[in-house]
């Protein structure tokens, strides 16, 4: 089968090479899965240079989400050969291939109401948008929810989670392009970056109070402008560092200002409490058939771009989710 690999450290577009490998197996408690999406995430890119909390030996195959065919059952696995699945891959061996072997303890049953690039990204990025605002911080219908990269794969997701929860959404976003895709998900407020002064807008869009909520993959210059526009008792929720800078809290300012900084790290949830991603995962699968939410899929394309895609995600150029279709024809679908 094809497989991308990558054999050194480096950025995605350089270092993922389109191989031809052995097709896996299903193994004991194994599924192996004929992949029919792959969606691609910014930890793809960050695995490809050698920077995310896990480093797999190399070479390996990255791509962390799949919705998938089943084709074949391993010995004591629970699974029915052409059904539709998701999951998340154990690298080495990752989604950005033809067939995979996954654990079938860890696959989910994909929503009948998405399509498979649809279904493909409704997994990791809806899921951290659930725990993040519901587990982590418990927001409450009327509260103002504020999402940095409101446009982008990870923002649009709670963008639709947060309006689902009856929040006043306000969407931060760079550039005009990405404020449509932002006012088109359902943000109340759509604030650029580049142009408007985050701050002053939020404050004025609530009274003075500051945003109840705030949902930060960013980092950087996000997370110093939400410090200081988050309300008394607000919480901010701290999902990634897509801008490539960590932040320095000043626990200070946290206490006089009566603010919670809250992490998430959704994977830790698949060892502590594997029940809870089943039980959101049904709520998703709820919301999707309602058509509450839908993964907004900006492009589809074949595996043969697969790199290309990982780096546009990794450059921050492309809005909502990119998803790697290996059965479609080349050409794409931009």
């Amino acid at each position: 089968m094809q497989a991308w690999r990558v054999h050194d450290n480096g950025e995605p577009g350089e270092v993922m090479r389109l191989d031809e490998v052995p097709d896996p197996q299903a193994g004991p408690g194994q599924l192996l899965l004929r992949v029919r999406a792959v969606n691609v995430n910014f930890p793809d890119a960050l695995l490809c240079r050698g920077q995310y909390q896990v480093r797999p030996p190399l070479p390996f195959t990255p791509g962390v989400e799949v919705c998938g065919e089943v084709v074949a059952v391993g010995e004591g696995a629970e699974g029915a050969v052409g059904s539709r699945v998701l999951a998340t891959p154990t690298l080495p061996a990752g989604g950005f291939a033809e067939l995979v072997a996954v654990e079938a303890t860890a696959t989910l049953p994909a929503p009948d109401a998405l399509d498979d690039a649809e279904a493909a990204a409704l997994h990791i990025g809806y899921q951290t948008g659930w725990f993040g605002l519901h587990r982590r911080a418990r927001i409450q219908s009327g509260e103002t929810l504020l999402v940095h990269a409101a446009a982008g794969g990870v923002g649009s997701a709670a963008v639709q989670l947060g309006k689902a929860a009856g929040a006043t959404v306000i969407g931060v976003v760079g550039g005009q392009d990405k404020a449509r895709v932002a006012r088109e998900l359902g943000c109340d407020l759509v604030l650029d970056r580049r142009a408007d002064d985050i701050v002053a807008a939020v404050k004025e869009a609530t009274g003075g109070r500051g945003a109840d909520v705030v949902y930060d993959p960013v980092g950087g210059d996000a997370f110093v402008k939400s410090v200081k526009c988050v309300a008394f008792e607000g919480r901010i929720v701290v999902v990634g560092f897509a801008s490539g800078v960590v932040p320095q809290a000043a626990l200070n300012h946290a206490l006089v200002k009566n603010y919670a900084i809250l992490g998430l790290h959704w994977g830790l949830y698949n060892t502590h409490d594997p029940a809870a991603i089943r039980a959101c995962h049904e709520e998703l699968t709820k919301l999707a058939a309602q058509g509450t939410v839908k993964p907004l899929v900006s492009e589809r394309v074949p595996l043969k771009d697969a790199a290309d895609a990982v780096q546009r995600v990794a450059d921050g150029v492309t809005t909502g989710r990119v998803v790697v279709v290996p059965g479609q024809a080349a050409g794409g679908d931009r």
